[in-house]
């Protein structure tokens, strides 16, 4: 009897061992609320425009859910997964084009002391090193994005078939890159994409750079690294152009002064032209500030100036637009894990441009935007 309890203690110890080197975790995000928009495209009204008050999700930062995994393979590394599916609160549907994990799907191996390589589909280098310098990528979400969100910035699209490598932590800077593949016999550089960037945090003070490039992102080939069209690339199509490649770089910094944080970001995304040879460039020049007045309630103001030129969609057909866009968000924490949060943002579209917030249903009829949001989210 008494080796029998041994041995059932044993058994016991080495599976509860086990299960300790390994585990999954069930997470998600749910950010739900109510959006006025004052001027959106309308053809079913006489002036061409009205205003639209709706329920709406993922103001701030998309609904999602996900599995995370991880395996301790011993001698500090470790196996990892990441499952992560989005969609609207509004009813329910699925996002990224309806897939079952739309915003990422990847598993790779880490160590605490090389770095972490993963395979899948994932976030470029302008997501992870340069974003968290502006508004859009860190505190003020979807509608601050930059017009189109033309850098990514938002994350409006991710990479298929990718290699990607971040490294660890080497006393303050880390760096990485990423390899989407075409996936296609005899065209590498159909529908690929790569990206690389770092990011440098000493104290309060934390700078950062970035690179993506895509080649054919609007190919025939829709097994490549790009299947999500991306704002851009949508308007170029109603443009009648398909974008041949796209160039993005950038660098941004921000310094935290007591509850202050006081940063900026500079961008450039050049897109080229498959038809006629022409290019499209948009600089975005941002600055930001976010003010914690109490550990529970946040204020946060951002300003970006957009400068484009060689993209002449839009009635005017304008070689030289400008977008002047301004935003406030007021943000109070009921828990850890839930906040509601109101905001408000203004576009002015200048020489012919047509001001469209990130975000919205459609674009202005008379060069401008006004977005007011308030809501909730919840993470679990």
């Amino acid at each position: 009897m008494k080796k029998t309890l041994i041995v059932a203690a044993v058994a016991a110890s080495f599976a509860t061992a086990a299960s300790a080197q390994s585990s999954v975790t069930l997470y998600g995000l749910i950010d739900a609320g109510f959006t006025y928009v004052n001027n959106e495209a309308a053809s079913n009204v006489a002036k061409g425009s009205a205003a639209a008050f709706r329920l709406s999700s993922g103001n701030i930062n998309g609904s999602r859910w996900g599995l995370r995994g991880t395996e301790d393979l011993g001698g500090g590394m470790k196996a990892i997964f990441t499952l992560e599916s989005g969609f609207s609160m509004g009813d329910g549907s699925a996002l990224q084009g309806g897939r079952e994990f739309g915003r990422q799907a990847f598993a790779g191996i880490s160590s605490a002391q090389m770095g972490t390589v993963t395979l899948g589909r994932q976030y470029d280098s302008v997501v992870d090193y340069l974003a968290p310098m502006t508004a859009t990528g860190s505190w003020g979400g979807t509608y601050f994005a930059h017009p189109f969100d033309n850098d990514n910035a938002n994350n409006s699209f991710r990479v298929n078939n990718s290699v990607k490598y971040q490294s660890a932590n080497y006393s303050g800077l880390t760096f990485g890159g990423l390899y989407g593949f075409s996936n296609q016999a005899g065209g590498f550089a159909n529908n690929r994409a790569y990206s690389a960037g770092a990011q440098y945090a000493n104290g309060p003070f934390k700078i950062a750079a970035a690179y993506l490039q895509l080649q054919n992102p609007g190919s025939s080939n829709n097994g490549g690294a790009m299947t999500d069209a991306g704002a851009l690339a949508s308007k170029a199509g109603v443009a009648g152009l398909q974008v041949q490649t796209q160039r993005t770089f950038g660098a941004g910094a921000n310094y935290a002064i007591g509850p202050v944080t006081v940063g900026g970001a500079w961008t450039q995304s050049r897109f080229q032209f498959a038809v006629g040879d022409s290019t499209a460039r948009f600089n975005n020049y941002e600055v930001n500030a976010r003010y914690a007045l109490t550990p529970a309630l946040a204020l946060g103001a951002a300003y970006t100036y957009t400068d484009v030129k060689g993209y002449t969609a839009g009635p005017n057909n304008n070689d030289h637009m400008k977008f002047h866009q301004f935003g406030l968000q007021t943000d109070y924490a009921l828990s850890k894990r839930t906040d509601i949060y109101a905001e408000g943002i203004v576009q002015l579209g200048k020489q012919g441009a047509e001001a469209q917030v990130y975000g919205t249903n459609a674009n202005s009829v008379h060069g401008n935007q006004v977005v007011v949001t308030t809501g909730i989210r919840h993470r679990f």
